[in-house]
């Protein structure tokens, strides 16, 4: 019987020493030229030692924990024994014995997924070797006795952000995946990563904006924003788009999508498939969305009053102009879900009641338990990022994306880094990414209000804490029918936090938890068969109370939504189009304003 074959040794490909050559000689211009970028921006920018103010959190940890040594001891102890166990399991393995792992990746975790990290004892050992030390680290930072809230969970994230950095998968020589296409390709793979690395600092003018998808694979109004409409209005703060309609009939109020300013409508009109905008049309609504302006040092002096009256109470005048109907429902998202809420209070105490039903999309309105984004909010960094806007007129996109991205940063960041800069890859098209590639800059007035009275005193959970335009506004007189969405997985608008909302409200409400995230859980169409949800018409003051009595549902949240507004006006009549009120359309959707990208 002859013997299996050895499979073949991975065969090692020369480089090209012309190509290397020419590659260096490149890299060392391109880099003289981001070194100099960098350090002109330097010279403008005053920057504050620590702007995060990171340095005096950590430092009252470790003060902390020289207080009480027995836990910084007990975890140690608890630490060495699991790294022996780790040692004499893998001292088994490779004498051809089983072991069981001593720790396991979290389910989900990508960055494992490659099979020598199991197969291999070598990585296996390195993985393992990782997730101990991180799950040591972060025992420890979490049971430090004595801390404040804010300062345990900024030292908390931050510990996170460490960890999250220093893993094995980050990094060439402990990477089995890296280092076998660098074997086959010759190291081809780590002058193309150095190229894309450079062409990222180029971008970013010496700071490193991480190339997410392919830029140029989508185009608006061609394979992303495609639904057919009008803008028929505009102001300095916004456009305003009329979408065509697919029904015969249409319901008698028109519904009024007003999104987050931080980032662009679009993403409720993606592509066809997932496109909210397309399917409420599909219902029979006529839809109008609000396309916010990427606003530059210009418009520095816009105020969170300026985004009331100049986008949701300027929104209402035009619709009615354009339809001839005076009341609407209205959608707002995130912090677009925000400001209606805002608005709707301010209308509450003049007495304007066109707004008939409001949906609020994973709206914070009750930020003492803001999540993870609360770790940017002190008054240190307060002060740094005020600092920086008064100096420029605005927050700079890329910033705030930055922040978000931090948030995630395996998935976000680190991803990126191995495809991109150690295997050497080009990120492939995909629509989200490119939409959150996509940032908008914040005006300094009005970011600086949103930060400061909401994030940071909570003023608007407040009757009366806040002055909109002449009025002292009380989310509890707000009458409206509400609707309000979260997503369980939600790390901006965490659900628990969103839910406060229907405490402040007045009125008829409902809340509806979805699955997944801030953004998947929200765009989740019928036809996608993903993501449960979760309804409960009682609403105790908790919200785990309310998920205890809650009953899953299967699919999307989209029926359930439109069983609920339709419920409250089922009158139609005729189509409405583009063009035909007063109104007359300015340019095809989805209009000029959505184009403006951060260079």
């Amino acid at each position: 019987m002859a013997e299996p074959q050895k499979p073949e040794p991975p065969v090692f490909k020369l480089p090209d020493p012309a190509v290397i050559s020419r590659s260096m000689a490149d890299v060392a211009e391109r880099s003289q030229r981001i070194v100099g970028e960098w350090l002109k921006r330097q010279a403008q920018e005053k920057k504050s030692p620590d702007p995060l103010n990171i340095g005096s959190a950590f430092l009252e940890m470790t003060a902390r924990l020289m207080a009480n040594p027995a836990t910084l001891v007990q975890a140690q102890i608890g630490f060495w024994q699991d790294y022996l166990t780790l040692w004499q399991n893998t001292a088994r393995r490779m004498m051809g014995m089983d072991t069981a792992p001593v720790i396991d990746a979290p389910d989900g975790d990508r960055r494992f997924k490659d099979d020598a990290w199991r197969e291999n004892e070598v990585f296996d050992f390195i993985k393992q070797s990782y997730l101990l030390s991180a799950r040591y680290v972060q025992d420890v930072v979490k049971h430090v006795d004595g801390l404040d809230p804010k300062t345990a969970q900024k030292v908390d994230f931050y510990a996170r952000q460490f960890v999250d950095a220093m893993s094995p998968s980050n990094f060439l020589f402990t990477n089995p995946e890296v280092l076998r296409k660098t074997v086959e390709s010759g190291g081809e793979n780590l002058l193309k990563g150095l190229n894309n690395l450079l062409t990222d600092l180029e971008r970013g003018k010496g700071q490193l904006r991480i190339k997410m998808t392919d830029m140029e694979a989508f185009k608006f109004g061609e394979n992303i924003a495609i639904t057919p409409g009008k803008v028929v209005y505009q102001n300095d703060l916004m456009q305003l788009i009329q979408y065509e309609p697919t029904t015969d009939k249409v319901l008698k109020r028109p519904l009024l999508i007003g999104p987050p300013w931080i980032n662009k409508f679009y993403i409720l009109d993606l592509r066809p498939r997932n496109s909210f905008v397309r399917w409420a049309v599909s219902q029979g609504h006529t839809v109008f969305v609000i396309s916010w302006v990427n606003p530059d040092e210009r418009l520095a002096e816009k105020s969170f009053d300026d985004y009331m009256t100049e986008g949701y109470l300027a929104a209402l005048d035009a619709i009615e102009q354009a339809t001839g109907e005076r009341e609407v429902n209205a959608i707002g998202y995130c912090l677009g879900g925000t400001l209606l809420a805002s608005t709707l209070a301010w209308m509450a105490a003049r007495g304007d009641d066109r707004i008939k039903s409001a949906t609020f999309f994973v709206t914070m309105m009750d930020f003492r338990e803001a999540g993870e984004l609360g770790v940017f909010i002190d008054e240190e960094q307060l002060k740094s990022l005020e600092d920086k806007m008064n100096q420029r007129g605005y927050l700079e996109g890329s910033e705030m994306a930055t922040t978000f991205n931090m948030l995630r940063a395996n998935d976000l960041i680190w991803s990126f880094v191995v495809n991109n800069y150690l295997l050497g890859n080009e990120p492939f098209p995909f629509d989200l990414l490119y939409w959150n590639s996509d940032s908008t800059r914040m005006p300094a007035a009005m970011h600086s209000f949103y930060l400061r009275k909401m994030y940071q005193e909570n003023l608007l959970a407040k009757p009366g804490g806040i002055t909109l335009n002449g009025e002292k506004i009380d989310l509890g007189k707000i009458r409206t029918p509400s609707y309000f969405l979260s997503t369980r997985e939600d790390h901006i608008a965490p659900w628990k936090s969103t839910y406060r909302g229907t405490q402040l409200l007045g009125g008829e409400k409902r809340f509806v938890l979805a699955a997944s995230g801030h953004i998947a859980g929200v765009v989740n169409p019928p036809d996608s068969g993903k993501y449960n949800h979760w309804i409960n018409t009682d609403l105790p003051p908790d919200a785990e109370t309310w998920f205890q009595g809650a009953t899953e549902m299967s699919g999307s949240w989209w029926p359930d939504w439109q069983r609920w507004v339709t419920a409250l006006d089922k009158t139609q009549v005729k189509a409405r189009k583009p063009g035909d009120g007063k109104l007359k359309p300015i340019e095809d959707a989805p209009g000029s304003y959505v184009a403006v990208r951060l260079t």
